[in-house]
């Protein structure tokens, strides 16, 4: 297919920046869209100009196939004309964020493709946590896409307050990472956030049920499209008022995802945790004295004396240690996972051949 200059206009305007890879260039009878919405029982799909109903190919639902190869919100697809339209097939992503899904069983689950910012909401009330903020900072890490650190209910505690979180967050962060404490309701406070949200940029938002997610698409918007709910006083949690991914045009230019609130944020296996927020501890590691140093009694330990020293905070190095201990559980189950496929590949070509064998005499 060929893209013309009407229907690149109308694609740019939900995140479309480049142009045709020649194997999808070449294909015929198809067209281009962007997958806005991700469903139970089908996805919406969008031209620039209009939404449609879609469903995957049959190969995307094939037992066995990879959930990461699917089809997901974000994804710029080549779709067959039909009722409902068929996707038939996902251009390379230039970006992706994931997590591993609940359960023990290693799935990777993506949250949102071709994204250029990570909206992390966090609110000044029972939500604030910002051990989460590392463990938000570890996944974006590799996507390809950029943090932005958000504190909401600004309107809700005093400057003391407030200065006191944010100072605490801060301390986390690698310096180039922004931080903004908003008041989800107001125009004028959340201002700072439209220079990720121009024309040909998109982002997506994450953080807990309750964090404002919904609030502020709608300030975005200028229109209460997206329902809200309060929070529960015990713990500042909310229901889930968004309950499927969703891609939304904004006034700016922009493209924002909007996401159902996250309960739990497992490690992929991939992540460098020295890449997100805690290069200063592997660079207090490297100044031991003995190379496989545990950080434990041994003599010369460099992390063990800037914690004495308070250098080091001790929770933000329990954390460290709950998240290294986490990606390397993580990686030993994908590895026996990965081995337990090339053995029953193997052991399905050696029945094949024996059966082979066998019968072919008959």
């Amino acid at each position: 297919m060929q893209l013309t200059d009407e229907q690149r206009q109308a694609l740019s305007t939900i995140g479309w920046r480049g142009d045709l890879a020649p194997a999808a260039a070449a294909a015929e009878g198809v067209g281009l869209f962007r997958i806005v919405a991700q469903h139970r029982n089908g996805y919406r799909v969008h031209e620039g100009k209009a939404e449609f109903p879609a469903q995957p190919a049959p190969r995307f639902l094939r037992r066995g196939a990879d959930p990461a190869h699917r089809p997901a919100v974000g994804d710029f697809v080549l779709v067959e004309p039909g009722n409902p339209l068929l996707i038939r097939e996902v251009l390379q992503r230039r970006s992706e964020l994931s997590r591993a899904a609940a359960g023990e069983r290693y799935q990777r689950q993506i949250i949102a493709t071709n994204i250029d910012w990570v909206i992390v909401l966090m609110g000044l009330d029972g939500d604030f946590n910002p051990r989460r903020i590392e463990r938000y900072l570890a996944l974006i890490q590799g996507s390809g896409a950029q943090p932005v650190i958000v504190l909401t209910k600004r309107d809700k505690v005093d400057d003391a307050t407030y200065s006191t979180a944010a100072e605490s967050v801060r301390d986390l962060l690698p310096r180039e990472v922004e931080l903004h404490g908003i008041n989800a309701k107001d125009p004028a406070s959340i201002a700072p956030l439209l220079a990720h949200l121009r024309h040909g940029d998109t982002a997506v938002l994450v953080g807990s049920s309750g964090a404002g997610k919904s609030t502020l698409t709608n300030t975005l918007l200028g229109v209460e499209r997206q329902s809200t709910n309060s929070v529960r006083d015990n713990d500042s949690r909310g229901r889930h008022t968004t309950t499927h991914r969703a891609l939304i045009a904004l006034p700016s230019g922009g493209c924002l995802i909007d996401t159902p609130g996250m309960r739990e944020l497992k490690l992929t296996g991939d992540e460098e945790l020295a890449e997100s927020s805690f290069g200063d501890i592997e660079a207090l590691a490297l100044e031991c004295r003995f190379g496989d140093c545990i950080h434990g009694s041994e003599p010369g330990c460099a992390v063990r004396a800037a914690l004495d020293s308070g250098v080091l905070d001790a929770a933000r190095w329990a954390n460290f240690q709950k998240l290294r201990a986490e990606l390397a559980a993580t990686n030993d189950t994908l590895e026996a996972q990965l081995r337990r496929k090339t053995l029953a590949r193997v052991a399905n070509k050696a029945l094949s051949k024996r059966l082979h064998e066998k019968y072919r005499g008959n």
